[in-house]
C-alpha cells in the first residue's frame, strides 16, 4: 500500500511530536567550584547536565543543548547532596513529659513532614532514619517518594528492636501504665526473627538493633548489653536474609564488641569503645557512625526541657569520651559515616557536626566523605546518591564559600537541589 506525501509527513510530525514529549527537561547547573569526594579532588569551572532526576553529565566544556535551563550559581561551590545517617525525623526534643505522655503518634506523624523539609532544605538530601513508632517513617518515605510531601530520600527502619525494659522500652514508669501501639520489644531468638520479618513486611528497608544501654532512657546504665550474644546473632542472620542491613545502637565497650561479633553492618554511637574494639571494626569493616555534635545541645538544653537529672548525668559521662573514640578510630583507619541523631537536636541543624568531625581529627574533605561517599556505601546506594557523576541522582548543594578551607559553611547551603528538582533557590 502507497502512503500519499500529506498523510505520511502527519505520521512524521505525529511521531516527532510523541518523542518532544517524552523527552525529560534538561537542566545546567554551572559554579565556580564543584567537590569530589570520591576523588577527592575539585574541579574548576564545573558544568552538571541534568536529565529530568538525573545527572547526564559532568564536565568543563559540556555544550549546552539549546532550550536548556541554565541556572549559574557564580561563585559557589557545589557538593552532592549530603547524607546523614542516623536521623529521627518524627520527633524531636522537647518537654520531656509533654513529648511521652501528652503527644501520640498522630503528633509525631503532623509534624515529620516539617522536620523533613527543613532536613532537606539544610542540603542532606538522603537520610537514613534510624527506626520509629507506628511505622510513620515509612509512610513519610512514600509520600516523599509519591512527591505528596517535600523532603530528602529515607532509608527507613520501622520499629527499633529492643529487650525488656532496655534503651527501646519506656522505663521508669508505673508497671500499670500501656501504650496502645505497635510493640518494638522482642525477648529471645523466636521473637526477634518474628518482630524482623514484620518490619520487613511493613516497609523498614534497614533494621535497627538496640544492642545495649542508651543515655536518653532511664535505665542506670549507659552502655550495658540488653542482648545476649545468641540474641543479636539472630537479629543479624535474619535481618541479612532479607537483604536489610543491620544498625546497632551500642555505647558500651562489650556491647560494641558483641554487635561486631554478630555482624552489624554499623554501630551507631560507639562512645565507649577500646582499642580491642577498634581493631574489630576495622577487619570486619564494621562502619562506625557517631554522633559527636549533640553532646554540646544536650548538655545547655535539656535541663530546660526537664529531662530527668540521671540523663543528663549519663551524658556528661560519654559525651566527651565519645569524641576521644572518635578520634582514635580515625587515627586507626576505621570507616566513619556521618550521622548525627537529628531529633535530638533541632532538624536542619545537621550540618553543624561537621565542624566538630574536624575538630577532631577529620580534615573536612574526609568529613564530606564520610557524609557522602561513605553514607552511600553503608546504605548499599553506592552509584545514586553521594555523588556527581552520569546515572547518579541530581542531588546538589551549594555554598557560598569554599568548605575545604572553613566547613562551616556546610552549615549554610545556598542552593539544593532533589533528583533534579530545585528546592533551594541560589540565596545571595
Amino acid at each position: 500500500m502507497i502512503f500519499p506525501w500529506k498523510s505520511l509527513l502527519c505520521l512524521l510530525a505525529l511521531a516527532c511530536s510523541a518523542r518532544a514529549q517524552d523527552a525529560l527537561p534538561l537542566k545546567a547547573i554551572r559554579a565556580a567550584q564543584l567537590v569530589d569526594p570520591r576523588t577527592g579532588t575539585v574541579l574548576a569551572r564545573p558544568v552538571i547536565l541534568v536529565e529530568g532526576a538525573m545527572v547526564k553529565a559532568v564536565g568543563t566544556d559540556l555544550a549546552i543543548p539549546p532550550g536548556t535551563e541554565v541556572i549559574d550559581l557564580g561563585g559557589a561551590t557545589l557538593l552532592p547532596g549530603l547524607i546523614d545517617l542516623h536521623t529521627h525525623i518524627t520527633g524531636q526534643a522537647g518537654d520531656f513529659w509533654e513529648s511521652n505522655f501528652r503527644k501520640s503518634p498522630i503528633d509525631h506523624a503532623i509534624m515529620a513532614p516539617v522536620y523533613a523539609r527543613r532536613t532537606l532544605e539544610a542540603g542532606f538530601t538522603t537520610i537514613r532514619q534510624a527506626g520509629a513508632g507506628e511505622y510513620i517513617d515509612v509512610a513519610l518515605k512514600r509520600a516523599i517518594d509519591r512527591g505528596d510531601v517535600v523532603g530528602p530520600r529515607i532509608q527507613p527502619a520501622g520499629l527499633p528492636i529492643g529487650a525488656t525494659g532496655g534503651h527501646a522500652d519506656l522505663t521508669g514508669m508505673s508497671p500499670y501504665l500501656r501504650f496502645e501501639e505497635f510493640s518494638n520489644i522482642a525477648d529471645g531468638p523466636d521473637a526477634i526473627r518474628k518482630l524482623v520479618r514484620q518490619n520487613v513486611k511493613f516497609g523498614a528497608e534497614v533494621i535497627k538493633l538496640i544492642a545495649g544501654a542508651g543515655v536518653l532512657s532511664e535505665e542506670d546504665s549507659v552502655g550495658a548489653p540488653q542482648y545476649s550474644q545468641g540474641e543479636m546473632d539472630t537479629l543479624v542472620e535474619e535481618a541479612h536474609r532479607w537483604g536489610c542491613r543491620v544498625l546497632a545502637h551500642a555505647h558500651g565497650t562489650e556491647t560494641i564488641k558483641m554487635a561486631i561479633r554478630a555482624g552489624v553492618d554499623s554501630v551507631e554511637h560507639a562512645s565507649l569503645i577500646d582499642e580491642e574494639g577498634i581493631r574489630m571494626a576495622k577487619a570486619h569493616g564494621t562502619v562506625l557512625v557517631m554522633d559527636i555534635y549533640n553532646d554540646d545541645y544536650i548538655l545547655a538544653e535539656y535541663g530546660k526541657h526537664n529531662y530527668p537529672r540521671k540523663i543528663i548525668d549519663k551524658e556528661r559521662q560519654v559525651g566527651q569520651l565519645q569524641r576521644e573514640s572518635f578520634r582514635k578510630a580515625l587515627q586507626a583507619g576505621v570507616k566513619l559515616g556521618f550521622g548525627t541523631d537529628a531529633g535530638v537536636y533541632p532538624h536542619g541543624w545537621n550540618g553543624r557536626q561537621f565542624a566538630t568531625m574536624v575538630a577532631f581529627g577529620m580534615t573536612p574533605m574526609q568529613a564530606i566523605q564520610a557524609a557522602t561517599t561513605t553514607a552511600a556505601e553503608l546504605m548499599g546506594w553506592t552509584g545514586k546518591v553521594g555523588l556527581v557523576a552520569p546515572g547518579a541522582y541530581a542531588d546538589l548543594v551549594a555554598v557560598a564559600g569554599d568548605p575545604l578551607k572553613d566547613v562551616k559553611e556546610l552549615q549554610k547551603p545556598v542552593f539544593v537541589m532533589k533528583g533534579g528538582a530545585v528546592v533551594v533557590p541560589l540565596r545571595r
